[in-house]
């Protein structure tokens, strides 16, 4: 079962009461980046390639100008899944709308950082620094342990 945005923003450090949706909490953009050398996925290591941050173009806050193509994005909010939940993030529909995707991988108990998702942008658009561009939320979970891996506690 999933859970009503009320109790996910105690699992977001500093939510806006604004930002708290039904069923989740909304997510800003902090900062994009494009990779600009390989990474590595292996069976017993991995390693994220060299990314550059994209500069945002003048404007108070910031807009990034995105032409077609991957990023990724970091969010504004720091999160701490309770190691009864596990957490997904969701594209906000505006973006979706604007041929723009959001993907993340699943955000296991425990997991405590500042995270990062893969922005797939299909036509150009801009996007102000701190807007809302994915919904966090969390379901009940079984889990066996808490997350332990080299992103705790990230950004």
């Amino acid at each position: 079962m999933f859970c009503s945005g009320a109790s996910v923003a105690a699992a977001v450090d500093g939510a806006d009461d604004d930002a708290v949706q039904p069923n989740g909490v909304d997510l800003t953009l902090d900062a994009v980046f494009e990779q600009t050398s390989p990474g590595y996925v292996g069976r017993d290591g991995k390693s994220v390639g060299e990314r550059s941050e994209v500069e945002p173009h003048g404007g108070e806050p910031p807009i990034y100008r995105l032409e077609p193509g991957d990023y990724v994005v970091r969010y504004g909010e720091r999160l701490a899944v309770p190691e009864d939940s596990v957490g997904f993030v969701l594209p906000r529909s505006t973006l979706l709308r604007n041929t723009c995707s959001l993907d993340t991988a699943v955000w296991d108990a425990g997991y405590e950082g500042r995270g990062e998702g893969l922005l797939q942008v299909g036509r150009a658009i801009e996007i102000e620094r701190g807007a809302r561009i994915g919904q966090f939320v969390l379901a009940d979970a079984d889990s066996e342990g808490t997350y332990d891996g080299s992103y705790q506690g990230e950004n």
